[in-house]
C-alpha cells in the first residue's frame, strides 16, 4: 500500500514538485565523493557572479563617464553655436532678441573665442580666452554654479579654472598675462599685443580640460583686446531641452538663412561620443564571453553529474518517476546555479558601483598609483551610473545562458535506460 501510493506520489502531474525540488537540491550539494563535480558547479557559479558583477560595472562606469562628460560638456559650452564665415555678427544684440523668442531657447549669449598665450612670472601656458558680458555669467550653469566668489571684483578682471590656478600659482587678485600673436601691425611686421588683467575668481568644473585651459573675460574688455569694436564672432545658444535640438535649429536657419554657420553639440561632439557608445558596446560583449564560459562549464557540471548519478535516476525511474521528473530535477539543479549566481553578482556589482569612487581611492592608496588621473580622464572622480533597462537585460542574459546550459544534460539524463544501468551494477 506504502509502494502504491510512493508510486502514485512520483507520477503526479505538474511541473516542479515538492519531490523534485528536494532531490534536485540533494544533488546541488554533492557528497564528498563527488568533490569534482562540486569543484565544477562552484566555478561555474563564480564565473556568473563575476561576469554579472563585471558587466554591471563596466555599464555603469560606462554610463557614468558619459553622463558626465555630456553634462560638463553642456554645461559650459552652448547646445547650438553660431558663427560668422567672415570676421564677426556686428548685429548680435538684435539677433540676440529674435533667438530669445523661440520655443526651448534658455539663454542667448554672445562670445568671443580666441586662442592666446597666459603667463603668470616663470610660467607660461596656452590658453583658450572666453569672453562674455557681466549679466550673462549666470546663464553659464556651470561657471554660475562653481564659481568660488559670487560676483566678479573688477569690472575688467579674468576668471580662470583650478587647474590653470594651481598650474601658474596664481590666486583671486593676482595678475595674468595675455599674449596674443594678431597685434598692431608696424614696418617690421605684426608685434603681440600683451596686458595683464587681475583674476576676480576661480571656477572648478571638474573636468581638467576645462579647469586647466580656460579664461572667461569680460566682453567689453574683449572686444578692445581683440580690435573687434561692437562685434562678436560666436553666438552661443543654450536650451531647456538638449535633446529637443532639430525644431530648434530649424527656427534658427529659417531666422538667420545662409548668413551664418549653425552647428549643434552633437555635431561639434559627435566623434567622441561615437567612440564612447562603440567601446561600451564592445565592453558588453567582451565581458558577456564571461557569463558564456560560465554557463558551458555548467554544461560539463551537469554531464558529469549525471553519469556519477546514472544509478540514482535509474531507481528513481523503476518506481515511478517520469522522463519529465529527471529532466526537471536536473533542470532546477543546473537553474540553481546561474539564479544564485547571478544574484550574488547583481549584489555585489550594485554595492561596487555605490562606492566605486571609495574603493579608487583605497586601491590607489594601498598601490600609490592613480587609477583615474583627471589629466588623463578629464573627470575629477569615477563615475558610475546604473541604468535599470540595462541591468534587466544583464539579469536576463546570465538566467538565459544558464538555463539553456541545463537543458541539454537534463535531456540526457532522461534518455537513460534503467534497465540496462541496473543490469550492469
Amino acid at each position: 500500500m506504502t509502494n502504491s501510493n510512493n508510486n502514485n506520489s512520483l507520477k503526479q502531474p505538474g511541473a516542479f514538485s515538492s519531490f523534485e525540488w528536494k532531490i534536485a537540491f540533494r544533488y546541488f550539494r554533492s557528497k564528498k565523493k563527488e568533490g569534482f563535480i562540486s569543484i565544477i558547479s562552484f566555478f561555474s557559479l563564480v564565473g556568473i557572479m563575476l561576469g554579472v558583477a563585471t558587466l554591471i560595472i563596466v555599464l555603469a562606469v560606462m554610463n557614468g563617464f558619459r553622463s558626465e562628460l555630456l553634462d560638463k560638456i553642456l554645461g559650459i559650452n552652448g547646445h547650438i553655436t553660431i558663427q560668422s564665415y567672415d570676421q564677426g555678427i556686428d548685429d548680435y544684440a538684435e539677433l540676440r532678441k529674435e533667438l530669445e523668442k523661440i520655443n526651448n531657447v534658455y539663454s542667448v549669449i554672445p562670445t568671443i573665442y580666441s586662442q592666446v598665450m597666459v603667463s603668470s612670472g616663470d610660467q607660461t601656458s596656452g590658453a583658450i580666452i572666453k569672453a562674455i558680458s557681466y549679466g550673462d555669467i549666470q546663464n553659464v550653469p556651470k561657471i554660475d554654479n562653481n564659481l568660488i566668489l559670487d560676483e566678479y571684483r573688477s569690472k575688467d578682471g579674468l576668471l580662470i579654472g583650478t587647474g590653470m590656478s594651481r598650474n601658474l600659482l596664481l590666486g583671486i587678485g593676482e595678475q595674468l598675462t595675455l599674449i596674443s600673436p594678431k597685434g598692431s601691425q608696424t614696418p617690421f611686421g605684426t608685434t603681440p599685443r600683451i596686458k595683464s588683467y587681475g583674476i576676480s575668481g576661480i571656477f572648478n568644473i571638474g573636468m581638467s580640460e576645462y579647469d586647466s585651459n580656460f579664461v572667461y573675460m569680460p566682453l567689453e574688455e574683449a572686444q578692445k583686446y581683440f580690435s573687434k569694436k561692437g562685434s562678436v564672432n560666436t553666438i552661443e545658444v543654450f536650451l531647456d531641452d538638449p535633446e529637443e535640438i532639430l525644431p530648434v535649429i530649424a527656427s534658427m536657419r529659417s531666422l538667420i538663412g545662409n548668413t551664418y554657420y549653425l552647428s549643434s553639440w552633437k555635431e561639434q561632439n559627435k566623434t567622441f561620443f561615437t567612440a564612447l557608445e562603440v567601446e561600451r558596446d564592445l565592453m558588453f560583449i567582451i565581458v558577456s564571453l564571461i557569463v558564456l564560459v560560465a554557463g558551458l562549464n555548467i554544461v560539463s557540471s551537469l554531464i558529469m553529474l549525471v553519469k556519477d548519478k546514472n544509478s540514482d535516476i535509474a531507481i528513481l525511474r523503476t518506481v515511478g518517476a517520469s522522463k519529465n521528473s529527471i529532466i526537471r530535477i536536473f533542470f532546477i539543479t543546473g537553474s540553481a546555479i546561474g539564479v544564485i549566481g547571478t544574484t550574488l553578482g547583481v549584489i555585489i556589482g550594485i554595492i561596487f558601483c555605490r562606492n566605486i569612487d571609495a574603493i579608487r581611492l583605497l586601491i590607489s592608496k594601498i598601490t600609490g598609483t592613480d587609477l583615474f588621473s583627471p589629466e588623463m580622464y578629464y573627470l575629477a572622480k569615477l563615475p558610475a551610473e546604473i541604468d535599470n533597462t540595462e541591468l534587466l537585460s544583464v539579469i536576463l542574459m546570465a538566467l538565459s545562458f544558464s538555463i539553456i546550459a541545463s537543458i541539454y544534460p537534463s535531456w540526457k539524463a532522461s534518455k537513460i535506460d534503467p534497465v540496462k544501468v541496473l543490469r550492469n551494477e
